[in-house]
């Protein structure tokens, strides 16, 4: 599901530091909104572990959703995002497994705080900025893997 939609909030203008992480932010930010639209509360962001984080943890009701988000900026005049651009093919197998390992830790360490959920998903967000740092897409592929 690719949707666009309105430019970020001003508040979460890009802090002075790493701008890559700060994209990386922002581009979380906007997912969790739109999680919330869903009908999701956001249940965790960046759970670190000293093997990786998990972007985003978040539950409906019935459905845990575990999520991994990228962001990109491409350049303000290109029409088109580039296939080298599109922030959703970086994400391999490889990374697909540990945030398998990330989510089940997680899972294993919630003793008796867990919802119960029917299901539990995840789910991939590409977030693609221009060069001023407006959103141009975000991108929501629910069960991705």
């Amino acid at each position: 599901m690719a949707t666009d939609g309105p430019s970020p909030p001003k508040d979460h203008a890009a802090p002075a530091g790493d701008p890559r992480r700060a994209l990386g932010r922002l581009g979380e930010e906007l997912a969790a909104a739109h999680l919330r639209r869903l009908g999701f509360r956001i249940l965790e962001r960046n759970v670190r572990t000293r093997r990786g984080e998990i972007d985003l943890i978040a539950f409906d009701g019935s459905t845990l959703v575990f999520a991994e988000v990228k962001a990109r900026r491409a350049p303000t005049r290109q029409r088109a995002i580039r296939p080298h651009q599109e922030p959703l093919r970086g994400l391999g197998a490889p990374q697909r497994a540990r945030l398998r390992r990330l989510a089940a830790a997680w899972l294993r360490e919630q003793r008796g705080g867990l919802p119960y959920a029917r299901e539990i998903r995840f789910d991939a967000f590409g977030v693609i900025f221009d060069g001023r740092g407006a959103l141009r897409e975000l991108q929501h592929i629910e069960a991705a893997w």
